[in-house]
């Protein structure tokens, strides 16, 4: 692969660092010759190697060998004898992977952040299940909604009496073949509800040649695309504060999630509509807007005082959690 520091000098260092989203700096550091770390040197105050031998070899001993540092440190000044701190203690132990919980204890496994990219429609999915309030206490309906991560589409929805895997099953797949995907082509990213793990999604999936994923337990930003989603509905204004029947949740539905698709102008599209940018009208509509702003600049130039005015770029790629910037850059550079 190409890296920044040959594409530089052919192409211009400011343009390439721009393209590529890095700062200049980075590209200077880059070049600049790479020293070795000096080694850092002994502290004065630290036990030599013997001595350190010494001390685990106490700590060893049938009186001490299950006896907390703390203890040991107490029972040798008890009877004069001074070796280290009892943080020096642990420290010595750590070294030799000697300090463990003792107790057989439940430890939970270490969630790694889901990194997915959308480039095109229908490439990464999200969904999610949300309730909505009934006509009395402690009654809900359940929304299910399938949203398009790079263009933000709800490509379907479906309100019903309960939250079962059965249905999510039937909901998935009549999407993907209104859809019209094919195998190899989609991944569809959840949380780890108990409809979104269960037994007969993941076979479904695995039939229609489909990825799954699913977020970290109880971290609800590894699903954004879907929590942005139900705020939007809940927080519009029309939105009731309860429905007195599941037609009455349907028909809210069929009203609002055409005005999503059509209607409604999202910032991270560039200002587009879910509609255009998953069905490939985002290049006419950004060609359209910038010949309208041209026109206005022509006529009044000096009410743009930066010059020729450009509409909100469309997307090229989304991510749900991107890398951080230092690995983005390693990566780009080498």
């Amino acid at each position: 692969m190409t890296t920044v520091t040959e594409l530089g000098p052919r192409l211009g260092i400011r343009p390439t660092c721009a393209a590529l989203g890095l700062p200049r700096a980075t590209y200077y550091r880059q070049r600049r010759p790479q020293s070795a770390p000096a080694p850092r040197a002994r502290s004065p105050r630290a036990l030599s190697p013997s001595e350190e031998a010494t001390v685990l070899s106490r700590l060893h001993e049938p009186r001490f060998v299950d006896l907390a540092p703390a203890e040991v440190y107490a029972t040798l000044l008890d009877a004069g004898e001074y070796l280290c701190s009892e943080r020096t203690m642990y420290r010595i132990l750590a070294a030799h992977q000697e300090v463990r919980e003792r107790r057989d204890q439940l430890r939970h496994p270490s969630y790694a952040a889901p990194q997915l990219l959308a480039q095109r429609p229908n490439e990464l999915w999200s969904w999610d299940i949300t309730k909505l309030l009934g006509p009395a206490k402690w009654t809900y309906f359940y929304l299910y909604v399938m949203l398009d991560v790079f263009s933000r589409y709800v490509v379907g929805w479906m309100v019903a009496h309960r939250e079962s895997a059965t249905l999510a099953e039937r909901f998935i797949a009549e999407t993907c073949l209104r859809q019209e995907i094919g195998r190899d082509q989609l991944t569809i990213h959840a949380d780890r509800g108990s409809s979104m793990t269960s037994k007969p999604v993941a076979f479904l999936l695995a039939d229609l040649g489909v990825t799954k994923t699913h977020g970290r337990p109880h971290v609800s930003n590894d699903n954004p695309f879907s929590e942005a989603q139900f705020k939007t509905l809940k927080y519009r204004p029309d939105f009731p504060e309860r429905f007195g029947a599941i037609q009455d949740a349907r028909a809210h539905c069929q009203v609002f999630f055409p005005w999503y698709n059509t209607e409604h102008r999202h910032t991270g599209l560039g200002l587009l509509t879910p509609y255009d940018v998953h069905y490939g009208l985002a290049a006419a509509r950004v060609a359209a807007r910038a010949e309208t702003l041209a026109g206005a600049h022509a006529v009044h130039p000096e009410r743009f005082p930066h010059g020729m005015p450009q509409p909100p770029a469309r997307p090229t790629a989304v991510w749900i959690n991107p890398p951080q910037p230092r690995a983005i850059e390693e990566a780009l550079l080498h």
